[in-house]
């Protein structure tokens, strides 16, 4: 009893030489002390980090409601009360600019030079219920959607802007025009000479043709023969 006390003790004393060992080596190392430079390097790099976190709790919210971006301070201050398209103008070589937009702007996780109005700023989403958004893309003299050689945007957004005013003005929250169209009041019954009514058929019973004119077609001999001979295993029975 007494050497397996013994052989115990030895073994926790073993075990916690190895484990203190290390925890003093810790302490005893020197502590380094930054200097005025490399404090405001870490004071900077934490408010970018602080305020890469706010822009990305942003972009979740204007995800889910990205109207409200539109009457947040951050629009103003970008774009002011002018739509966002105003004053762009795509990059190209040349002195003629490209008769045709380009087809996306954002390929994968690549982001092209000069990004379409759209495209540029993340916090833009084009939504059936962004009626501001939408708005600024439609003429408010004829109701027509902007052609997109005026406003720079790419072809995947146009389409998007599309089909989210199709959508909107489906749902009623777009209003949209309908031409007015004057009722002459003319008579568009059948009682018309242009549309009258068809005339009753002939009796059947008669033996008259439907069309005069069709009694008095005469066929061709030869292709009566190549009919009759063509169905005569029918025409026996």
């Amino acid at each position: 009893m007494a050497a397996s006390l013994s052989n115990l003790t030895r073994f926790v004393f073993r075990l916690s030489s190895t484990v203190c060992s290390p925890l003093r080596q810790v302490q005893r190392l020197p502590v380094r002390r930054l200097g005025p430079g490399r404090c405001l390097c870490v004071a900077a790099a934490s408010l970018q980090e602080e305020q890469a976190v706010r822009a990305l709790e942003a972009r979740h919210r204007y995800k889910e409601k990205p109207w409200e971006y539109l009457e947040s301070e951050e629009y103003l201050e970008r774009y002011g009360n002018g739509p966002v398209w105003a004053g762009y103008r795509r990059n190209h070589k040349g002195g003629i600019p490209p008769q045709k937009t380009r087809r996306t702007c954002i390929r994968g996780d690549k982001v092209c030079g000069n990004p379409c109005p759209v495209c540029r700023d993340s916090n833009l989403i084009v939504h059936p219920q962004n009626v501001k958004l939408l708005q600024q893309f439609i003429s408010p003299h004829t109701g027509a959607v902007y052609d997109p050689t005026r406003t720079g945007v790419c072809m995947k957004q146009q389409k998007k802007l599309n089909e989210a005013i199709n959508t909107a003005q489906d749902q009623g929250t777009l209003p949209f025009q309908i031409p007015h169209v004057e009722f002459s009041g003319d008579d568009y019954s059948n009682s018309h000479d242009a549309v009258g009514c068809t005339p009753p058929p002939p009796c059947l019973n008669s033996g008259e043709t439907w069309y005069k004119w069709y009694g008095e077609m005469t066929p061709d001999a030869g292709e009566v023969a190549k009919v009759r001979k063509l169905y005569k295993p029918y025409l026996k029975s």
